[in-house]
């Protein structure tokens, strides 16, 4: 077989999942990395992807004073008023999680 002239180029045509930063232009975004907004948005659309009602409620509280407050409801509260909720699964709970904190990060509240 002939030898790759591309240096991330692997002998089976798929790139190289090894590298170094300094020798790349452009690398993978990491989360922690990404622009506020767009790890809001990113968040955001897990949950209402499983809850829309939760998402679009968390949207308007959006800025609030009380919306950190309302996320921790939603995560510590079992029950709404009337009815037995089960709970969120973990990946949605870990978005209400991050949530809580970048709202915290982008208004001191």
């Amino acid at each position: 077989m002939p030898e790759s002239k591309n240096p991330y180029q692997s002998d089976i045509g798929f790139p190289s999942l090894s590298w170094e930063d300094e020798e790349l232009d452009t690398r993978p975004l990491p989360l922690h990395e990404r622009p506020m907004q767009a790890r809001v948005d990113f968040e955001m659309a897990l949950i209402a992807e499983h809850h829309i009602r939760v998402a679009l409620a968390i949207e308007n509280f959006w800025g609030h004073r009380d919306c950190v407050d309302y996320i921790r409801s939603l995560v510590l509260s079992g029950y709404k008023e009337g009815e037995k909720r089960l709970g969120f699964k973990p990946e949605v709970l870990s978005a209400l999680m991050t949530l809580a904190e970048l709202h915290k990060q982008a208004f001191g509240r």
